[in-house]
């Protein structure tokens, strides 16, 4: 993959060399085996396709200026896919497992992990499902673990620039009480129609309020909310909420960097008096919001063409520790050597 325009090369599946297997059988993980298929042996029955045993992980790698690579918080997506299988009755991955397959893939595909100031990033993407027989509604009695990677560009096409969101009430992601703190793919399949509908409007993503009531944010489709105001960062503290490890990051950062923070129910009104929004996750990181539209009231929310200065500084402060430009000091970032 020499030849890719690495500034240029989107957000999408793209196939690499290998990818590292772990199967569940009798009670216990196998040992990590390294495969170059794309392909899966699975039977009709498997519990993932009739009953959405499944759950997965994004996390990235990146090469420094000094061409060593670093993997981005891992061990905490080891422990947010454990409380996602426990979530729908799948054995926990051992997190030494988890961080010893990613460590492997990343190795086993060097030659694809785009170069340091390119802007890209090699994505990683851990699944785990069950692959046992069942034909009632239970859990299965054999599980797969894969590990796959890619060169990713943002997930967004517009990068670090301010996109629009639109708040659409008779849409939800996830019930109360139900999966939506989990990462589990239910809960993009339930995001599927409202999305296409934003896209089509031409709007990012949905910005979801709480199912229950409709009156506080909860999330922006496939990221966290955060917004700026009086020296305060602000995120929305709901149990449908994906507990997303951009955001953890960046409330350290935002404390760091000398702000408040501030986890709580965040009244839909709100959003009038926000000095800056935006969107976070693992593949967008932060996505700066200009605009939101809100559906329902026919009503605006404008917060600017450009990033904010406070986007700007998280964005810049978070990227630079990913790639080895600023020291490490909370121990987030692993070495592959």
């Amino acid at each position: 993959m020499e030849n890719l325009d690495w500034k240029n090369i989107g957000f999408g599946y793209r196939k690499t060399d290998f990818n590292v297997r772990c199967y569940y059988k009798d009670g216990a993980w196998g040992e990590l085996e390294v495969n170059d298929s794309e392909y899966l042996n699975l039977h009709m029955a498997a519990t993932c396709l009739h009953y959405g045993q499944e759950a997965f992980e994004g996390l990235k790698a990146f090469t420094g200026k000094d061409g060593k690579v670093r993997i981005f918080r891992m061990e905490d997506n080891a422990r947010r896919m454990q409380s996602s299988c426990d979530g729908i009755l799948m054995p926990q991955l051992p997190v030494e497992k988890f961080t010893e397959a990613v460590k492997l893939a990343v190795k086993k595909n060097l030659n694809v992990v785009p170069p340091y100031g390119s802007g890209a990033s090699l994505y990683i993407r851990p699944v785990l499902f069950g692959t046992g027989p069942e034909i009632g509604v239970k859990p299965a009695s054999e599980y797969m673990f894969i590990v796959f990677v890619m060169p990713v560009g943002p997930y967004f096409p517009e990068g670090f620039k301010p996109t629009d969101l639109v708040i659409m009430r008779k849409y939800d992601r996830a019930a109360p009480q139900g999966t939506g703190k989990y990462k589990v793919g239910g809960n993009y399949a339930a995001s599927l129609v409202a999305g296409k509908k934003a896209k089509a409007g031409h709007y990012s993503a949905v910005l979801y309020l709480d199912s229950r009531e409709k009156k506080y944010i909860d999330e922006c489709g496939p990221a966290n909310f955060f917004a700026i105001k009086d020296n305060t960062y602000i995120t929305p503290q709901s149990d449908s909420i994906l507990p997303s490890i951009t955001n953890m990051s960046l409330m350290q950062l935002a404390e760091d960097l000398g702000l408040k923070v501030d986890r709580r129910r965040v009244p839909v009104e709100e959003l009038e008096t926000f000095e800056e929004v935006g969107a976070c996750g693992t593949a967008a990181v932060i996505s700066p919001i200009k605009r939101i539209h809100d559906d329902d009231l026919d009503k605006e929310y404008l917060y600017g063409t450009e990033p904010g200065p406070w986007s700007t500084k998280l964005y810049e402060k978070l990227r630079a520790i990913q790639c080895g430009d600023e020291p490490d000091v909370h121990g987030w970032v692993t070495l592959v050597e």
